[in-house]
């Protein structure tokens, strides 16, 4: 089987019409005396177009409702704030591939992220972003690829390449959107992003002076850029990384820069955790299997010192010899101690592949997965069918969750927290409202397949939730969600309609938490007339018609429900 088979992904996408286009919009006429400018969306059938509102209201956030602080995945699926309430994050991903490999405020760049941007957001109820770095833009260095001073076989020793003055240039401008999103209420995921190694092979990530082809010549194969994983400079350059086999240290190297931008951003209120490495990948996936690879991934996490089981009894880990005796999640909590590091399988677990990555003994991970469909078009990237889509993407989800609850370990039992890093990548609000539901089923967090499209060498316009003009594309209705962003007590069920606006919530109450339950209510988008709250086990202690409805409970009691629905009660 053919990688191409394997992983058919993000290109341009073709169109397709929008789920019960006469259910929610005609939901939105807006009435006669709120004085709204609208914005005309993006839309997927042609000669028509649809209507949101202006979303550029500050949004009414009461004190209490304000997830804030560290957060906390002490063992099971949820994550925790400091108030002890089960939080849930929805977001997007943010990733400039191109120079300077961020997002920061810079009016008229394409790489602005603007306050107008973060807003918007917040409006929509997204409170977290995956904002992409890589480890060209921190570590540049100025050798070139296959440099023999690098990479020549041989015992690791520092290539040189290290300018800290570099760094902290890249990593203040990184903090600027960090502080900016942080202004709104919105978490910031940093996420050190690369796709197919190095642009040498139409991809982003590592810095020129890390590629070590061994003498394999650069091909760029006829069709996706992904055909261009198969090639055997990709290949050996992945190996040599995830081998550490050459003098340039490069896996040392790796693990130093993360651990000055954890020591850069630590203790900062507003990053949510670190995500060591996007979508890892190996040819010995497609060669050897999944279990093989995984060893090699496992002890790029931990290390030699740290290297526990193998998951579904694969063979013991053993770890190549120039691996560094701690990997790159002890570097990175011992920069920043209590840290979440959100750590990925390889990249074919997206599709529902078993996951070999076994338990780890540090605390505070987070299982960090990825979930694409494969029925899609081979040119467009669009899916051929949406019902064979929503199931394997549901059998991706059921195969994620019983893998988390199969890592636990003395420091997390009952497996670490989960979340959901990347989906969608589409425009089609059929199988993203599938998709949604299912992780309200699930009950984990995500953060969507892109906020906007960046020019992504890697990707599609049709991706992003936010056009090249500004304005929002239709899928904006399904992401924009009724949902808990904190909840006082543990979820059992949670469910929301975006084509009627009912939702449903219910949990058992944890009396020892005194912060009030918050629920996001997209009130601008769904309840245009408002909404009715009615709850059992609790009682509402927020204004009417608030786009954060906030929810005590009773003193006593094992079960709360929460229902919205349009209109007035």
């Amino acid at each position: 089987m053919t990688l191409g088979q394997r992983r058919p992904r993000r290109t341009k996408r073709a169109c397709h019409g929008d789920a019960n286009r006469s259910g929610w919009l005609s939901k939105l006429a807006l009435p006669a005396m709120l004085v709204m400018t609208m914005i005309l969306l993006s839309d997927c059938t042609a000669g028509t177009s649809v209507m949101l509102p202006n979303l550029r209201s500050p949004i009414r956030y009461p004190a209490s409702a304000v997830v804030n602080g560290p957060i906390r995945s002490p063992g099971g699926p949820f994550l925790y704030d400091q108030h002890g309430r089960v939080v849930f994050f929805h977001g997007v991903n943010a990733v400039y591939k191109h120079p300077p490999y961020e997002l920061f405020p810079a009016p008229g760049k394409p790489w602005n992220l603007n306050a107008a941007d973060a807003s918007l957001m917040a409006r929509l109820g997204l409170n977290v972003v995956r904002l992409g770095m890589t480890w060209k833009g921190l570590e540049p260095g100025t050798a070139p690829a296959n440099d023999p001073a690098i990479c020549t076989p041989g015992v690791a020793r520092d290539p040189g390449q290290f300018n800290r003055t570099v760094l902290d240039a890249y990593l203040a401008k990184m903090k600027e959107s960090v502080d900016q999103l942080g202004r709104f209420h919105i978490y910031t995921l940093l996420d050190m992003h690369q796709d197919v190694y190095n642009e040498l092979f139409d991809g982003e990530g590592a810095p020129n002076w890390a590629v070590c082809t061994s003498g394999a010549s650069n091909t760029d194969p006829p069709g996706r850029w992904s055909q261009n994983y198969g090639t055997a400079a990709a290949g050996a350059a992945f190996r040599h990384f995830w081998t550490n086999d050459v003098v340039g240290d490069l896996q040392g190297e790796y693990d130093k820069v993360w651990a000055a931008v954890a020591t850069y951003f630590k203790d900062d209120p507003w990053v949510l955790g670190y995500d060591p490495f996007n979508e890892p990948f190996s040819t010995s996936l497609v060669k050897s299997g999944d279990e093989k690879f995984d060893g090699q991934l496992e002890c790029f996490y931990t290390g030699r010192t740290f290297i526990g089981a193998p998951a579904h009894g694969a063979p013991p880990i053993s770890c190549p010899p120039g691996v560094p005796a701690t990997g790159v999640i002890p570097a990175i909590q011992t920069a920043d101690p209590g840290a979440l590091v959100f750590y990925e399988p390889d990249i074919f677990s997206s599709r529902g592949s078993t996951n070999f990555v076994g338990a780890m003994p540090f605390a505070n991970l987070v299982f960090n997965v990825h979930v694409y469909c494969g029925h899609r078009s081979g040119k467009t990237g669009n899916p051929t069918d949406i019902a064979a889509c929503a199931n394997q993407e549901q059998h991706s989800f059921t195969t994620r969750a019983e893998d988390r609850t199969d890592l636990g370990t003395t420091v997390q039992p009952g497996g670490p927290a989960w979340f959901l890093s990347e989906f969608g990548a589409t425009s089609n609000p059929t199988l993203l409202n599938r998709l949604t539901a299912e992780a309200d089923k699930s009950l984990v967090g995500w953060t969507y397949w892109s906020w906007k499209f960046y020019a992504d060498p890697t990707g599609s316009s049709a991706e992003g939730l936010v056009s090249s003009d500004g304005s929002l594309r239709s899928t904006a209705a399904i992401l924009s969600r009724t949902y808990p962003q904190a909840i006082a007590g543990v979820p059992k069920s949670i469910s929301f309609d975006p084509s009627s606006g009912v939702f449903h919530l219910s949990y058992k109450p944890d009396h020892a938490v005194r912060a009030p339950t918050a629920i996001f209510v997209p009130t601008e988008i769904h309840y245009p007339n408002g909404y009715c709250a009615k709850t059992s086990g609790a009682k509402v202690v927020s204004k009417p018609g608030n786009d954060v409805l906030l929810v005590d409970n009773d003193r006593s009691g094992r079960l709360v429900s929460v229902t919205v629905v349009p209109g007035s009660c």
